[in-house]
């Protein structure tokens, strides 16, 4: 009896640095998903009455939901940054192993940076000196 191919997958390749990255990219996919439903959530209380947006308001205060709001900002920057790299490769651009590895590096220290960028304009925007104690 002939032996079938083995699908692709953890058993068969070593562990790699793009791997992770890789497995990043569809966490943070999920991730974002979830912010997003916050947003609405948000937009919905927003539209809602003040009442309403007061509540919220003051459940996206608490220093949990700050933390949650930042790693939610990170998702979506992260996955939006290595999407474009994805696209980048869907053109046959950067798929040897030296450039699939810087590009992951630079997919990271930009998704950092970007993340840092747009909590201190969030903070910015509500009047905040700083982004505080979490």
């Amino acid at each position: 009896m002939d032996q079938r191919p083995l699908s692709p997958h953890l058993g068969v390749y070593k562990f790699a640095y793009t791997m992770s990255l890789s497995i990043l990219h569809r966490i943070t996919g999920c991730a974002a998903a979830v912010g997003f439903l916050l947003f609405v959530w948000w937009l919905t209380a927003l539209a809602s009455g003040p009442d309403s947006y007061a509540r919220a308001m003051q459940c996206l205060s608490s220093p949990l939901a700050k933390l949650l709001l930042v790693g939610f900002a990170f998702s979506f920057v992260y996955h939006f940054c290595n999407g474009i790299r994805h696209l980048v490769w869907d053109t046959g651009r950067g798929l040897e192993r030296a450039q699939a590895r810087r590009s992951g590096a630079v997919v990271i220290v930009a998704a950092v940076l970007l993340t840092a960028l747009v909590v201190w304009l969030g903070c910015q925007a509500m009047g905040f000196s700083h982004p505080g104690p979490l």
